[in-house]
């Protein structure tokens, strides 16, 4: 089913992930909770204040949904290179996008986990509806994406109770835990520093905590923040001004905050190193853009991985779950036909409301002359036998007309409208 017809509002997907641009490029685009809201501003000013927009922004991806009357890819383009700071000539080979019911499953597919680099990971429907929520409240989500969204839940819920497309899924919190165990035999000696205080650093702590590391700290430029997730996982809290004078306390050091400059420079690292006595120091860097300077990983005695280095982890045991990925793949497009099915009937409105409208008239003029037949004492039975009449001739008038025309494709197609609307029932 194709809905290209030139009457139906125009729905588009376009961004980038972790499949189509390096880390570098990707940090270029990242959007935090603070510029969602002023980049959606600035978006719907280059599409126009009718369209619809929300953006996306993960460590692995930055999406863009809209929806007006009539595409606007190559405005669409355009912003998110000026966003980022890159000519869209450039940024055009990294993009990928999606119109029309592609866009819806692009959308039913990131919701259910099977675009992510964790197939099946369920934090991308948590950050979907975060993306969706914000947009709400800045006034950008109309009927249509709120439509696509929804639906969008939906499938993911749906997928998710009646597949196993997440059985057996390796989290990027449990990777760095496997990661780590591969450097350090025994975690009770450890002490793990965790920067940040959000659901990443979380995910993290829970898997850390869970092999008893000798001691766990939040470093948070929020300290009540930091405390409140510290207190979970029974962890300490340090204020992030105090981390460059106490980083060589800490074996294994976990990031992830939404700032947009590194807050590990290389530096600290190799001071911390000296401090260390070459003792080997694990550092994992999730955040996009990146909290450690990338420069880190080439010292000694280091082992830094981004977002992009636990691919291959984070991908074993995807054969088990091909099968699941087939059911799944089943509900979304069941779910996107849907989607199309109720852009049609959206499209159909104002048709079916002008036919009422027409109807309504009709009845109205006849029921009026049947009232003052009536008033002048007419016999009922006549009043409603020209009633009757009446409304039937009007109703019929147009068929009839086109039957009557010289052009022999208007009869055709006349003669087949009547046989569908009103004589299927006849034979």
């Amino acid at each position: 089913m194709k809905f290209y017809n030139s009457r139906l509002m125009a729905v588009w997907a376009l961004g980038l992930n972790h499949t189509t641009a390096p880390l570098d490029l990707r940090s270029r685009f990242a959007f935090g909770p603070e510029n969602t809201t002023h980049g959606l501003m600035h978006l719907r000013a280059q599409l126009g204040d009718s369209a619809e927009a929300a953006i996306l922004s993960t460590c692995n991806r930055t999406e863009l949904y809209c929806a007006a009357e009539s595409p606007k890819l190559e405005q669409t383009l355009g912003w998110l290179a000026q966003s980022g700071g890159v000519p869209a000539h450039e940024l055009q080979p990294h993009v990928y996008l999606h119109q029309h019911e592609a866009a819806a499953r692009h959308a039913f597919r990131v919701a259910s986990g099977l675009d992510s680099m964790v197939l099946g990971e369920p934090q991308i429907l948590g950050q979907l509806k975060e993306a969706v929520r914000l947009a709400s409240d800045h006034g950008s989500v109309g009927s249509t994406l709120n439509q696509l969204f929804q639906r969008s839940f939906s499938v993911a819920k749906q997928v998710r109770s009646s597949t196993e497309i997440g059985a057996h899924s390796i989290s990027m919190a449990a990777a760095s835990v496997r990661l780590a165990g591969q450097i350090y035999e025994n975690f009770t000696d450890l002490r793990v520093l965790f920067i940040g205080a959000g659901e990443m650093i979380a995910l993290c702590m829970a898997h850390f905590a869970a092999k008893s590391p000798r001691q766990m700290m939040v470093a948070n430029r929020s300290l009540d923040r930091g405390e409140q997730l510290a207190s979970r996982f029974g962890a300490d809290v340090m204020r992030l001004a105090d981390l460059p004078d106490a980083l060589h306390q800490f074996d294994v050091v976990v990031s992830c905050t939404a700032s947009t400059l590194p807050l590990v420079g290389l530096g600290a690292v190799e001071r911390a190193v000296r401090k260390r006595r070459q003792r080997p120091m694990f550092m994992v860097d999730l955040a996009v853009p990146r909290d450690i300077e990338p420069e880190v990983k080439q010292l000694d005695h280091v082992f830094l991985y981004t977002v992009d280095d636990l691919a291959q982890v984070v991908q074993q045991g995807q054969a088990n779950r091909q099968a699941a990925v087939a059911q799944a793949e089943v509900i979304i497009e069941d779910g996107v036909q849907q989607f199309v099915h109720w852009m049609q009937q959206r499209e159909d409105v104002p048709l079916l409301q002008q036919l009422n409208a027409q109807a309504d008239a009709w009845r109205e003029a006849e029921l009026a002359k049947a009232q003052r037949a009536l008033a002048k004492g007419e016999p009922v039975e006549a009043v409603l036998e020209q009633l009757s009449k009446s409304l039937t001739q009007k109703m019929l008038h147009g068929a009839m007309a086109e039957m009557r025309t010289a052009n022999p494709e208007s009869r055709e197609r006349a003669r087949h409208a009547i046989e569908h609307f009103f004589l299927r029932n006849s034979r």
